[in-house]
């Protein structure tokens, strides 16, 4: 997939809803310090300086797709219980909806502390109920997946054999998924796979699919004998066999199969890894994504994820910066208008200055160098809109530009100091700007501020204006009348 795609990709996801089915849990971390005996017992004694509350399970994959930018719906069943109450409350800060939750009365809903000190963990404490739901639960949870999925693009299943996903109900799921024509993707846990015959794709890891074939994974041949026999016996569209360093290998209805190298990060922990997975091919399938191209993004995501400690999310802009340091060329400094307006969504989340200016930089010369070096001082990154062919032709007439958009657009993108380029149609970049959102707007010093288009509008945000000198002489018309001078006698 090249930029444009991904960005196509991302620009899709805000009009996509999906239904996540699973176990739903509380992750509790204890941070501290040791540095006692206790008296009573020879156990450490913690002295306790912070403490978190995460959603944990499919709540994971849940804040996945949220940090995405997709919108969720969510099918589980809970204790009735405040742990229970909290959790669809975290739910709905995340504008979740949480129609299809069901209350159990005397179900505990899970949760798992970890006390931390010196970054290792040095117990952990799980409060949970792991019974099947009993049937009348089941029957309420079908009839919510039923409900929810007729808006969905898509059906995620966490399955973490806490009990919520029980055989009935996950064929039951399947047979939805197949009545809508949306993917059942299935990150699988156990060592019956039978349950998810059907399903459209399924995510084991490599100990997982070893497990479950009953095939012992030690190369490439006896890997491939336990992907093809899963995927037969199951039933399945595809298989998608993590295999951490070793990155993922696909298996296909067809008998094709497709093996993905490793995006090589420095892994701090791989916890949380599995459920981003599970959502970037679920996602890359709902929004009409080959599932080699949905496997290759998850790739990419999941090697961003096991770089950050604990459970983790990953935003756009995070891939997008990957794939940037992996093609190092000017297209990936080109962005059209939404895609750019998310990835800087994710800069300015950073805490980054944005500056910005426009301009046809037809016939590039050192004057346009010293402007453009001087703007992108000012801040963190130097954003360029450049005018169209169109918006020259009616601003400077029909002879003009000399040099089309598109090359117009490598040229600029060559240059260091600037971070990224995009085209506009308008006369005026105020649409742009409106977009984008830039912290600080730049002209030339032939303006003067109240002149300046945008500058009302970046001022609202807290912005602010600035104005530089151009270097004297230099202009895309004397460099034409030089040429027209020396050529024409």
């Amino acid at each position: 997939m090249d930029r444009f795609e991904l960005e196509r990709f991302f620009a899709k996801l805000a009009d996509l809803r999906v239904l996540v089915v699973g176990d739903l849990m509380l992750d509790e971390y204890i941070w501290g310090k040791v540095e006692r005996i206790s008296p009573e017992a020879p156990v450490q004694v913690v002295e306790v300086s912070r403490d978190d509350l995460r959603l944990g399970g499919a709540g994971n994959v849940i804040n996945n797709l949220v940090a995405l930018g997709v919108r969720v719906s969510v099918a589980s069943v809970l204790g009735d219980d405040s742990d229970g109450h909290l959790l669809r409350q975290q739910l709905e800060r995340l504008r979740v909806d949480t129609a299809g939750m069901v209350l159990a009365s005397g179900r505990t809903t899970s949760r798992k502390t970890r006390v931390l000190a010196s970054n290792q963990q040095i117990v952990r404490i799980d409060r949970e109920s792991r019974t099947v739901i009993n049937a009348s639960e089941e029957t309420q949870l079908l009839a919510a997946v039923r409900r929810s999925a007729s808006g969905c693009q898509a059906i995620l299943v966490s399955d973490y054999l806490k009990g919520v996903l029980s055989e009935t109900l996950l064929q039951a799921l399947v047979a939805v998924g197949r009545d809508h024509g949306i993917p059942v993707v299935v990150d699988p846990k156990g060592d019956d796979y039978r349950k998810y015959r059907g399903a459209s794709v399924l995510t084991p890891n490599r100990k997982e699919a070893q497990v479950a074939s009953g095939i012992a994974i030690v190369d490439e041949a006896s890997l491939s004998r336990a992907g093809r026999a899963l995927r037969d016996e199951l039933d399945l569209d595809a298989l998608v066999l993590t295999r951490s360093e070793e990155g993922m290998s696909l298996f296909f209805r067809d008998g094709r199969e497709e093996h993905l190298p490793t995006e090589a990060r420095e892994v701090f922990d791989v916890s949380g890894a599995g459920d981003t997975v599970l959502s970037l091919i679920g996602l890359g399938l709902a929004a009409g994504l080959p599932l080699a191209e949905a496997a290759r993004l998850s790739n990419v995501a999941a090697g961003i994820v096991v770089g950050k400690v604990g459970t983790s999310t990953v935003a756009p802009g995070e891939i997008l910066e990957v794939v940037a340091r992996q093609h190092r060329d000017t297209d990936l400094k080109i962005h059209d208008r939404q895609g750019l307006a998310t990835l800087l969504t994710d800069r300015r989340a950073r805490g980054e200055t944005i500056v910005f200016t426009n301009g046809c930089f037809d016939l590039l010369h050192v004057g346009h160098v010293k402007y453009l070096q001087t703007a992108r001082r000012l801040g963190d990154l130097l954003v360029l809109g450049l005018n169209s062919d169109a918006s020259i032709r009616r601003l400077k007439g029909e002879k003009r530009p000399l040099i089309g958009q598109d090359e117009r657009a490598h040229i600029l993108a060559a240059l260091d100091c600037i971070d990224y380029v995009v085209i506009f149609d308008e006369d005026t970049p105020l649409e742009l700007i409106a977009a984008l959102k830039p912290d600080i707007l730049v002209k030339g010093g032939d303006y003067t501020p109240e002149g300046v288009v945008g500058k009302e509008l970046v001022e609202s945000w807290g912005g602010r204006v600035e104005l530089i000198q151009f270097v004297d002489g230099k202009s895309t018309s004397n460099i034409i009348e030089k040429i027209l001078e020396s050529y024409q006698g």
